[in-house]
């Protein structure tokens, strides 16, 4: 559009809902060192209501719909579910919120209160209350010295939230939650003339302050020896989790990588879960996963470890199935076998019209919204020499390893 948005549209005749899904390109990444949680604590305050609609909540049950919304460490996504002919009134709503007229002037400052205490609960439920809850704050700062990927999306210290003033939050949606750095994708059973129609009309007035937001994010540094860091907890089991620094999210290989993490643990037929958990019964369960950032995220391995297991034969074994992807070529049946469960995963993924809004602004925040039908493809082209190269990479010089010891 004019004011920069960019708008997607896909007509399922065979459902009769719409989504309506606003992905803004904004998330912990984006944030100061000394003010972080602001893209979290901001998705919450966007529901508290603005002057012309003082309960958001109350709107979307009155058109029989439902809404949620999340953040990470890249971006913040919003949607909205509704039956097909309360399309316009879901899009007022959304744009409403995007001009952002809060009702400041009578119970904002209320709001803002509110929700700092709702973010505070949940740092404490979900990161303080919780077997191995503040996993990612200790994992994050271990793998990241400089990047902002070494906090969560909860803050770095709570106490930023806490603190956060009106200010503050005004600042924070004037920088990012523009028209020009917002995908909004509409998905269901639409007229798709009319329904441009209704976003130029709703949403084309609505004019960015300035150019789309940047920012300059601090190159994070090689890793060139291990770090370690140990900590007890209270527990079931004692933890053990490995991660290496991966390539960003754009990068050819990420693709591997992902293979990779599936080849070990995808599944009870995976290699660590037959070998380490089955045959050796050293773990109660193991996983590996990517995850996934924009830049360079983190290929991690984990795993909960049974109560006769020392660390050391458990971070052995680990090393050793690592190893023989280095050294040995995989089975083009096996990575054949990953490529499948794929393609049935991105397919499931596919099934609801909502799912596809939400993949339809992923992939064109990433540059290039084809992936939404060619995903499948570029997993099948894996060859077992690309797993065997990037295996490679995976060096303990450049491992973080985590240890969380029962009490």
């Amino acid at each position: 559009m004019d004011n920069g948005m960019k708008v997607i549209l896909h007509r399922d005749d065979t459902t009769p809902l719409v989504t309506v899904n606003l992905l803004y390109q904004v998330g912990s990444r984006n944030e100061r060192a000394d003010r972080t949680g602001f893209a979290h604590l901001f998705e919450h305050l966007m529901f508290g209501g603005t002057k012309r609609f003082p309960d958001y909540d109350l709107e979307v049950d009155a058109m029989g719909g439902e809404s949620n919304a999340f953040t990470n460490n890249d971006y913040t996504n919003y949607y909205l579910t509704i039956p097909a002919q309360h399309l316009e009134q879901a899009l007022t709503l959304e744009a409403d919120r995007m001009r952002g007229e809060w009702d400041i002037a009578d119970n904002h400052w209320n709001v803002l209160d509110v929700q700092q205490k709702v973010v505070t609960e949940e740092y404490n439920q979900r990161y303080m209350n919780q077997p191995y809850g503040d996993v990612w704050m200790l994992l994050r700062p271990l793998c990241y010295k400089t990047h902002p990927y070494r906090w969560c999306t909860i803050g770095a210290d709570i106490k930023h939230v806490q603190e956060a003033t009106l200010d503050d939050v005004r600042n924070f949606f004037n920088q990012y939650y523009k028209p020009n750095n917002a995908i909004l994708a509409i998905a269901g059973n639409i007229d798709e003339q009319a329904a441009f129609a209704m976003v130029e009309r709703l949403f084309g007035d609505i004019r960015p302050d300035n150019e789309k937001p940047t920012t300059a994010l601090p190159k994070e540094q090689e890793q060139t020896e291990a770090r370690r860091l140990e900590v007890e907890r209270d527990v079931p089991n004692n933890a053990i989790y490995k991660a290496w620094r991966m390539c960003d999210h754009q990068s050819a290989d990420y693709y591997v990588y992902d293979m990779i993490s599936d080849i070990l643990s995808n599944g009870h037929s995976s290699r660590m879960y037959q070998h380490l958990v089955q045959e050796q019964q050293l773990f109660t369960e193991i996983n590996a996963y990517i995850t996934g950032e924009l830049d360079e995220g983190l290929f991690v391995v984990s795993g909960r470890l049974c109560d006769n297991t020392t660390f050391e034969q458990a971070e052995l074994a680990i090393d050793e199935e690592i190893e023989r992807l280095q050294h040995e070529l995989v089975s083009a049946h096996e990575v054949e076998k990953v490529a499948n469960k794929y393609e049935n995963t991105f397919v499931y993924s596919q099934y609801k019209a909502a799912d596809r809004a939400l993949g339809l602004c992923f992939y064109e925040m990433l540059g290039d919204i084809d992936l939404v039908n060619t995903e499948p493809e570029i997993y099948r082209k894996v060859t077992p020499e690309q797993v065997m190269r990037v295996a490679q990479q995976l060096t303990h010089p450049r491992s973080s390893t985590l240890i969380i010891r029962k009490k």
